[in-house]
């Protein structure tokens, strides 16, 4: 049975327009757009009419960066696809691209049809795939060209975590140049994890246990060594890059650099450092295990660098970067040696309320907001038209937000499954009001009437940043 929705009345914001339009959605899909109070605004009809008169209506947003039931450091994230895709539904994201992982020693597909298997019946939202790849060899390779036929288009690769998901510069050369044969994006944790480890072993023996030390160890110099050799490595294959979790001033003038000279290079930020900073790492009483994340916070004086890239373009795009573990009983791991706390932050559901702060706060636009949080994440992983924009044709993924209403971030009122908020006591204005995933309403004036299983399996084309 047909259903059509028509919200009238609001500013409707993507990342090439604002105008005052009435929205009609019908089987799933947006069906029509008309300027509001028109003749043809007034044709559209529907059984359901939502008023957003003075609100924003946007396009939902897409994570591209989010790690849920994430097996890290002897635990898992907290979060699992039920409770994750649930917090980001209410936060107004719309579509996570979620990290399946390759164990050593194994096939991609195994590891990919573990994810599905996590994910499937399970989500309140559309979901996709990356593709971690621990272990390069002929096999590998060649499933690398089965996965992108089928919708899985990029592949993570780590300079960081020897041991665990670690590649030597070969084995990323021979990742990049089959990327550049079938079309695949390479995504990369760049930090050098070879020297880092040095790092991390001698601060131990000197007694320096604390969190804050986790930071310290992960020397910026280190990301910036590590990004400048990945885009090398990536200029010799002919391959695109991604660089994610950039956090750091010298990272981001690689990034800078290798795009002046025409590279097809790219980078993604988080909320978490540009937010947060070493002071929060510093916290005492082993509070600082909360802000326990790689790449690590830096000093405040690195967020301007970050803003700044996110104003010029030289990074593209803001995802989360999710992968929550509580404080009790996970971040708890690392007390008395800070290399046992669990990597991570919760953060799905903050992120675009944090950026519509940043609008307030003079740092971007509306549009670059949208922008960053919705269509160039959807344009970077093959997901554009259909999610990432308000345009006949594109999914119904729509939400209403309110511009002026106040809210205090907290874990008490948070709905991510973790006991604590990184941005706890953060006031910010801008909230969610109604969410709809494919015409569906999720979140209704502020109450949640999703369901799981609502969230599809989606297959993504290559990345159309580049055409």
């Amino acid at each position: 049975m047909s259903t059509r929705t028509v919200i009238r009345g609001g500013l409707v914001i993507t990342a090439s327009d604002e105008t005052h339009a009435d929205i009609l959605m019908e089987d799933g899909r947006i069906a029509a757009l008309a300027a509001s109070h028109t003749p043809a605004a007034e044709a559209l009809t529907a059984e359901r009419t939502v008023d957003a008169t003075g609100k924003y209506v946007i396009p939902g947003g897409v994570d591209a960066h989010t790690h849920m039931e994430m097996p890290f450091g002897g635990t898992f994230a907290a979060d699992t696809f039920e409770t994750g895709t649930r917090a980001a539904a209410w936060g107004g994201t719309t579509t996570i691209v979620d990290f399946a992982v390759q164990s050593v020693g194994r096939g991609l597909r195994e590891g990919l049809d573990a994810w599905h298997a996590k994910a499937e019946g399970n989500c309140a939202i559309d979901y996709a795939f990356h593709m971690i790849v621990s272990d390069v060899n002929e096999d590998t390779l060649k499933e690398m060209d089965l996965l992108v036929e089928e919708g899985v288009t990029s592949f993570k690769q780590f300079m960081a975590y020897p041991g665990v998901f670690y590649s030597d510069d070969g084995q990323i050369l021979r990742a990049m140049q089959r990327a550049a044969d079938n079309g695949g994006l390479i995504m990369m944790h760049a930090e050098n994890g070879i020297a880092i480890d040095v790092l991390v072993e001698q601060a131990l023996a000197r007694g320096e246990t604390d969190p804050r030390f986790h930071g310290e160890v992960r020397k910026a110099l280190l990301e910036a060594e590590a990004t400048h050799r990945a885009i090398r490595l990536a200029q010799v294959a002919g391959a695109p890059l991604y660089v994610v979790h950039v956090s750091a001033t010298e990272a981001v003038a690689e990034l800078a650099r290798a795009r002046d000279d025409g590279l097809p290079v790219f980078g993604e930020t988080c909320p978490q450092y540009l937010f947060l900073s070493t002071d929060n790492l510093a916290e005492p009483d082993f509070e600082g295990a909360k802000y326990v994340c790689s790449t690590p916070l830096r000093p405040k004086e690195h967020q301007a660098a970050l803003w700044r890239g996110l104003r010029t373009n030289d990074l593209q795009v803001v995802s989360t970067d999710h992968c929550p573990f509580c404080f009790s009983g996970q971040k708890e791991l690392g007390r008395g040696d800070f290399s046992k706390i669990p990597n991570g932050l919760p953060g799905v559901e903050n992120r675009m309320d944090l950026l519509h702060q940043a609008v307030l706060d003079g740092h971007i636009s509306r549009r670059r907001w949208i922008e960053i949080a919705c269509a160039t994440p959807a344009r970077m992983f093959g997901l554009y038209p259909k999610k990432g924009t308000i345009a006949p044709g594109a999914d119904a993924d729509v939400v209403i937000y309110d511009p002026a209403a106040e809210q205090v971030i907290s874990a008490d009122t948070h709905h991510m499954n973790v006991d604590y908020s990184a941005y706890e006591g953060k006031r910010v204005t801008g909230r969610v009001e109604t969410v709809f995933s494919r015409g569906v309403p999720v979140v209704t004036d502020r109450k949640y009437t999703g369901h799981a299983g609502h969230g599809a399996y989606t297959p993504r084309s290559t990345c159309q940043y580049l055409t």
